[in-house]
């Protein structure tokens, strides 16, 4: 049966790549891996330089359309942000791609604005959690603000010079009362998140919602077996013990001093009743929705790469 996907491996996914010199440098790079994450040059010239390409051709035939629909309908209204939506599961390495696919896109042609926005500032704060008994499901779509995420996104699309959005400390496991990131007039926002490319939520008398991706321009679902992500989850935790967990303010602090035996038990319990779960019911089931899906291998590297047809 034709599936609305067109599948390459990564070496003619790279061939398509003009000569264009749009790069990071090694300083640049290490600052943007996220922790454990090896993603290299070789990764940025073969994998992510053709996808900037690509979103250069979307963003190009958008505004082209934007123009065409601002004469026809007589209108002289401001360009509205290209919006890119990027999903996949914790530890998959998808805050990596977005900061990556941001400074790239900063330096190619133009220079334009990018901004970067994580849905972790609209999970509700932790005491509004534990309220709801929702504590243990962090992550999961019903612990985010998603009427506060939609009206954001939509905000931005419409134009609104200011927009404002909740700051999330990974330190504390919480939102930061008071403060906020203030998004003025991107030329691309990119929105990453777990669940970016959930459905429309349908009301009690069937009528369907709008959903976020109903915002986004292109969207990004980064991919691999089960088995990898939990492994790079397991690699990433037993890591933050011996750094982040140590911070006086960290919520994880708890964990700092488990012995290596009980640091894995601990891990693997969080991963089968937690991430995994999130996973398998909310995450991967998204994934056909994206517009680009990058495959990864046992060892972090992109192997292929699928872009929608349709």
């Amino acid at each position: 049966m034709p599936r609305p996907y067109v599948v390459l491996r990564r070496d003619a996914w790279a061939s398509l790549a003009d000569t264009t010199q749009i790069d990071v440098d090694e300083a640049t790079l290490d600052r943007l891996r996220g922790l454990g994450d090896p993603t290299s040059h070789a990764d940025v010239a073969e994998v992510y330089r053709p996808l900037t390409q690509l979103l250069h051709l979307y963003m190009a035939n958008t505004g082209r359309l934007y123009q065409d629909s601002n004469e026809f309908l007589q209108l002289d209204e401001r360009r509205t942000p290209f919006v890119i939506g990027v999903a996949g599961s914790v530890a998959v390495g998808k805050s990596t791609t977005s900061r990556l696919l941001q400074e790239l896109l900063r330096r190619a042609p133009g220079q334009p604005k990018v901004d970067l926005v994580t849905t972790d500032g609209f999970l509700y704060p932790n005491a509004e959690l534990q309220r709801r008994g929702l504590l243990e499901r962090k992550g999961f779509p019903e612990s985010y603000n998603r009427r506060a995420l939609l009206q954001f996104v939509s905000d931005v699309k419409s134009g609104v010079p200011t927009v404002r959005t909740p700051v999330y400390d990974h330190v504390t496991y919480d939102i930061v009362a008071e403060s906020a990131i203030e998004v003025s007039r991107p030329d691309i926002l990119i929105v990453e998140g777990l669940n970016v490319l959930q459905p429309a939520r349908v009301d009690t008398e069937g009528h369907p919602g709008l959903a976020v991706s109903d915002f986004f321009d292109f969207s990004v679902f980064v991919d691999a077996d089960e088995a990898d992500i939990k492994r790079w989850f397991t690699e990433r935790f037993m890591a933050l013990r011996t750094t982040a967990f140590r911070d006086e303010r960290s919520f994880f602090k708890v964990f700092a001093d488990l012995s290596d035996d009980e640091a894995l038990a601990t891990a693997s319990q969080v991963w089968e009743e937690i991430n995994g779960p999130n996973l398998r019911e909310n995450i991967a089931p998204t994934r056909d929705r994206a517009t680009a899906v990058l495959r990864k291998g046992p060892d972090h590297s992109v192997r292929t790469i699928a872009i929608r047809k349709i």
